[in-house]
């Protein structure tokens, strides 16, 4: 690291960069061959957990789920919000892609959908006032195929309207919360799906370094931000779930979204990438550097050690067979000063956005489910430090579960203090 002054230049940070030039995308070396292998896994993990919860079917709305179990995408965040695709996978039988009319040919070439549909929207958006009859033929159709290819009448759903329900209900099936099945299924990661995921956190540095080359008085929050969401679109990235950066005062409390204030000399930006990628996984960091590339207050320095020392303690103590409950009790306990300003939680999973399981912090683990760690799980290790009337330190890390320990996923270094 350079000092100029009072100037500290990072020269680690632009190593991830583009090697062959700032100006030009990054392009993904991994053969298809690894896509292939990953949708493989994905699929049969979702078919398992079938035949656990004893289903027939599982019906998909979130589109995060299809891609997941098939890989398809189309117009994620719209799909996400008005319900116009869905996918129909049996436990033992066909998985079936139901697209909207004209866009049968997204489906091409991939190798686990069975048999493509177009779809039967029935949302008020989209028929008005023939919903009540949109969902009738909607749920006779998905109830002929249960009759044709299930085994039994349990059928899963991830996300459905009210309306749906009653007529599948109607119709004589079970309804089994679908979300459940679906969580479990993704939280194990197969070594192409890593591999994938790299990938992904590879692009987000490049624009985690962008970021950081762009940390200048004078820019605003939202110029910053843009920088991140550029090299995730050329890419081959797809979106960011938030927009959590912020500067100097507007850290603190934590939450409030980018916006066009301008960040001054010396003041602390920190930010949550929340970033969907290439090949649709999510690279969820976070870092805190000044404004400028000033060395750090005293101030800024003690909230800063407090962040790295939560985030080190708890990566250090997590194993597969961990209760959550034990990671609790030995996790890193944070001081009385910072705990009104805290982050909700310790811990995270991700995969293709974040994921099951949630670790409250401890002081809120009274709200926590059941559950362990297990190889191959992938986990945000999150830490927000700040107390009353300072800036905010955001840190978060992507590790997987390993046979005695973690392996770091990302690597974009901290600052040095």
């Amino acid at each position: 690291m350079k000092a100029t002054g009072e100037i500290f230049f990072d020269l680690r940070k632009r190593a991830y960069l583009n090697p062959e030039g700032a100006d030009r995308p990054l392009k993904s070396p991994i053969p298809h061959d690894t896509l292939v292998k990953a949708r493989k896994y994905r699929l049969q993990r979702i078919r398992t957990r079938l035949q656990e919860f004893d289903c027939a079917a599982i019906l998909l709305y979130s589109p995060i789920n299809i891609r997941y179990a098939l890989d398809v995408t189309n117009m994620q965040v719209w799909t996400a919000h008005d319900a116009m695709r869905y996918a129909l996978i049996f436990a033992d039988g066909p998985a079936i892609m139901f697209e909207f009319k004209g866009c049968h040919h997204l489906c091409d070439g991939y190798e686990g959908i069975d048999e493509v549909r177009n779809s039967i929207p029935w949302i008020f958006m989209e028929t008005g006032t023939r919903s009540e009859e949109m969902v009738r033929d909607w749920s006779r159709e998905i109830a002929e195929l249960m009759r044709e290819h299930g085994a039994n009448k349990r059928i899963a759903i991830d996300k459905v309207e009210p309306p749906g329900l009653k007529a599948l209900e109607a119709e004589g099936f079970e309804y089994v919360e679908g979300q459940q099945i679906t969580e479990l299924a993704r939280a194990i990661k197969s070594e192409d799906e890593l591999t994938l995921m790299r990938w992904t956190i590879r692009v987000c540095e490049a624009g985690m370094a962008r970021m950081y080359e762009n940390s200048l008085p004078g820019r605003t929050e939202q110029e910053l931000w843009a920088e991140l969401h550029y090299e995730n679109a050329r890419s081959g990235g797809e979106w960011l779930e938030t927009r959590l950066l912020t500067c100097g005062a507007r850290t603190n409390p934590w939450y409030r979204e980018c916006s066009d204030y301008v960040c001054q000399q010396g003041e602390m930006i920190s930010f949550d990438t929340d970033l969907i990628g290439p090949y649709g996984y999510c690279a969820d960091l976070s870092r805190s550097w000044t404004c400028g590339y000033t060395a750090m207050t005293a101030k800024q320095s003690e909230l800063y050690r407090a962040a790295v020392e939560q985030i080190n303690h708890n990566l250090q103590i997590i194993q597969p067979g961990m209760s959550f409950r034990e990671f609790n009790a030995k996790s890193w306990q944070i001081p009385q000063q910072y705990q009104p300003y805290r982050y909700s939680l310790a811990a995270h999973g991700v995969g293709m956005a974040d994921e099951w399981p949630v670790i409250p912090l401890h002081p809120d683990f009274a709200s926590a489910g059941e559950g362990y760690f297990a190889e191959n799980m992938v986990l945000c290790v999150e830490s927000l430090i700040g107390e009353k009337g300072s800036e905010s330190i955001k840190l978060e890390v992507q590790v997987v579960v390993r046979d005695g320990g973690i392996e770091r996923l990302d690597s974009f270094p901290f600052e040095e203090i």
